[in-house]
């Protein structure tokens, strides 16, 4: 997305965030990258900025609060298997620093945003009251749950349980939702499956999916992550005509989410190649 396709008013608004911010670890056309921890980047965003807020955080689902150097492999890949995928950090935190911890970057995106923007926020079932109390606590207005039906691929411990089969997106608006006239209404649930060669990160959630969510955001509007991982958010608002902004800790994500970016300014999809044993 070039300056010719925006409006004055959308261009400005995106120079501002990299003013605020600096150099980006990686910029193409209104989508822009930057290395760092996202409550450290999240202080110094400008406000009122922002169309949506749209991340994926660490759920720190059945975290003791003990293991902060506990490797996520072992809670979210088959035997630890990772398929090549790095780990990432962050997951460790027990149920109340989580809530504690979500509603100070989120009181920092609302305050980066504009009015009537939405809030979407993954979760699981175990944290999906937490993180309703925080996505409120950090000042948006809890407006409902978007459902994601994964498929029945997902794990069950044993034949006697119900799967896992969903995750949840409590979702709200910095004060009244916006009465829209370009897009909308927007689905409640969504049944699109994880595809392997889609998933870039172990927790990756899929391009399609996000290309859904994203629609949130008017045309040449700015989403922002906190939490881009491998920047599935990123690569949806490329493809989808928006610009984003992604905060990721990780220097290897960054990289990842880079290359998927530019793949996706082609109007491609990067797959994902496990990395061959040296």
């Amino acid at each position: 997305m070039t300056r010719k396709n925006l409006s004055l008013k959308k261009y400005r608004q995106a120079e501002a965030v990299k003013l605020s911010l600096g150099k980006p670890f990686f910029e193409s056309e209104g989508i822009a990258i930057y290395q760092g921890d996202s409550l450290e980047l999240g202080s110094n965003l400008p406000h009122s900025v922002f169309d949506a807020l749209i991340s994926d955080p660490p759920y720190c689902s059945g975290a003791a609060g003990t293991a902060v150097g506990a490797d996520p492999s072992k809670k979210y890949c088959h035997s630890g298997n990772t398929l090549g995928r790095p780990s990432f950090g962050g997951d460790f935190r027990d149920q109340r620093s989580f809530k504690y911890w979500c509603s100070l970057w989120i009181g920092q995106a609302l305050r980066a945003c504009k009015e009537t923007a939405y809030g979407l926020v993954f979760t699981d079932w175990r944290q999906l009251s937490t993180m309703i109390d925080a996505l409120q606590a950090g000042g948006f207005c809890f407006k409902g749950l978007i459902s994601w039906n994964k498929g029945r691929g997902a794990r069950a411990p044993h034949k006697g349980f119900f799967r896992h089969q969903c995750e949840y997106i409590p979702w709200g608006t910095k004060g009244a939702v916006p009465r829209l006239t370009d897009r909308g209404p927007f689905d409640g649930c969504y049944s699109i499956p994880v595809l392997q060669k889609d998933k870039h990160h172990m927790t990756g959630k899929p391009t399609e999916l996000m290309q859904r969510l994203v629609q949130c955001v008017p045309k040449g509007g700015i989403a922002l992550d906190p939490f881009c991982g491998s920047g599935t958010t990123l690569v949806a608002s490329a493809l989808e005509g928006r610009q984003a902004i992604g905060f990721e800790a990780s220097e290897e994500y960054c990289e990842i989410a880079a290359r998927r970016i530019e793949a996706a300014k082609r109007g491609e999809l990067m797959k994902y190649e496990r990395p061959v044993a040296v």
